[in-house]
This record gives C-alpha cells, structure tokens and sequence, in this order.
C-alpha cells in the first residue's frame, strides 16, 4: 500500500509539473514569462514551453487594440471660459513586457496623459476656436502623446474628441449673448424698415407738392390767359363785363336760396343804389 501512495503522488507530481510547463496562450493575447523573478521572455499564441517551477506566466496582456475612455473635465481657454470635454483613445499593446514593466498602470498613465495635454491644448485657444476645431485638437492630442507612450511598448491608433460643451454657466451666458444679438437685429430692421417708410412717404409728400404747385401754376396761366382774352375782346365795353358779373351774381343766388338756413335774406348787391335813385327822382 505505501508503494501505491508513493506511485500516486508521483503520478499527480507529473501532471502538475506537465501542467506547469505547457502554456496555451489564445489568439489576441500574450503572456510575460518571468524566470526567476526576472523577465525571461513573451509568449506568442498557441502551444509554449516554459520550465516548470523556474518559468512563470506573470502577466496575461491582450494584443487587441484597447478603447480606453477619457473622463469628461473641465477646461478653460485662453479667453477664460469654461468647456467640458472628454475624448476616447485607441491603444495598441505591440510590446507587452515594456507595457507591464515601464508604467505601473499604463491605462491610468494614459488617461492622465491625455487628460493633461487636452487642457493644455485647448488653454491655448480661444472658446470659438475650440469648439469648432474638434480635428485640429485632435491631430495636436495624437502628436503630443504618440512619443510618450510609445517608451511604453504602447502605440496610439487615435484620439478623438466626443464632447467639448460650453459648461452651464457658458451656456446660459451664450444664449443670453444670441438673444441679445437677435434683439438687436430686430430692432435695426425694423428701424431701417421705419426709416424707408418715412422717406418713401416724405417723397411721396413731396412728389404731390410739386404736382400741386404745377398745377396751381397752370391754372394760373390758364387764368391769366383767359384774362387776357377778355380783356382784348371787351376792351372799354363794359357792358359784357356786366353781364357776366350779374350772371354769376344771379347763380349764386340761387345757390343761397336752396340753403336749409332759412332766417338768411339775401339782399341785392344794387339796393342801395336803387333806393338813392327812387329817392332823387322822387325829389325832382
């Protein structure tokens, strides 16, 4: 019995030790063997060999590219104001040993990283200039960490913005500012609309004047004219002179007459002149 205990245990010491020194590693990922506490070497995927109890698989990375998020955080630009921005980079592990040995945490390193350089870049530039200029600061972002990480066995695929927002107060400040813009604009067409109202009444006032005036002056002439006339045809006959006189004399009379106004007693223009004469030959 004690010969099976010691059969046993050495069978169960084999299969640890097999199981030991056969590392499978998967496609996409790699394995950091330490030997001895030291590094040693990077296992590939598939079927690897490592000496059992000297060999050690201390760190299991991915060869996949990695999407690390960049947490949102405030930024002020170079006109003092306050925009939220958080961007998304793109990470690609191509030497696992520099990555697990050169930083202690690279994902951390790199968040801070990008997180540093994007408040510098964007403290460089005004809100305008930010907010409208997502791949100029992105193309600045790439470049200004691209060298960092790559002592770090780390290649940056892409770094891009997701937001960059005016903070609240920006925000409220900013619709305020357009609404006043608005009003303003309102207020000067409406002032220039007013304004071509009163002109294009003034000329039309000034167009019927002058109509007016010509009108007065052609009349006038009409009138002069038809003076002339008569003057010429009755010359120092003043008998057709008279005659028109009493014409229209008599027609305002019938004018008068037709009135509502019926305490009015029209007297003729000649009474006077009547009465003295009755009066001279009663005289005689």
């Amino acid at each position: 019995m004690p010969e099976v205990a010691v059969v046993f245990v050495f069978v169960i010491l084999v299969i640890i030790t097999i199981a030991l020194g056969v590392r499978i590693v998967p496609q996409g990922s790699k394995h950091v063997v330490q030997r001895l506490g030291k590094f040693h070497k990077t296992l590939g995927p598939g079927l690897n060999l490592i000496i059992p109890y000297i060999d050690t698989v201390a760190h299991k990375v991915t060869t996949k590219d990695i999407v690390l998020d960049i947490p949102s955080q405030e930024v002020i630009t170079r006109d003092n104001a306050v925009i939220i921005a958080n961007a998304v980079a793109y990470i690609n592990l191509v030497s696992p040993e520099k990555a697990v040995y050169g930083v202690e945490d690279y994902a951390l390193a790199i968040r801070t990283l990008v997180q540093t350089s994007l408040r510098a870049i964007v403290g460089e530039m005004d809100l305008d200039d930010a907010l409208s200029s997502r791949d100029q600061i992105k193309a600045k972002l790439k470049a200004a960490i691209a060298d960092d990480i790559a002592d770090w066995g780390i290649t940056l695929k892409t770094v891009e913005i997701q937001d960059i927002n005016p903070s609240q107060t920006m925000q409220k400040a900013m619709e305020e500012q357009a609404a006043a813009e608005r009003q303003r604009r309102a207020t000067v067409t409406r002032a220039e609309g007013e304004k071509s109202a009163a002109i294009l009444e003034a000329d039309g006032r000034f167009e019927a004047s002058k109509r007016d005036a010509q009108a007065k002056i052609v009349l006038a002439e009409a009138n002069r004219t038809a003076i002339e006339m008569v003057t010429q045809s009755i010359q120092n006959n003043e008998l057709p002179v008279m005659f028109l006189l009493g014409e229209k004399y008599i027609e305002a009379l019938k004018t008068m007459s037709t009135s509502e106004n019926a305490k009015i007693i029209v007297l003729p223009a000649d009474i006077p002149a009547a009465v003295r004469g009755i009066m001279s030959s009663l005289g005689k």
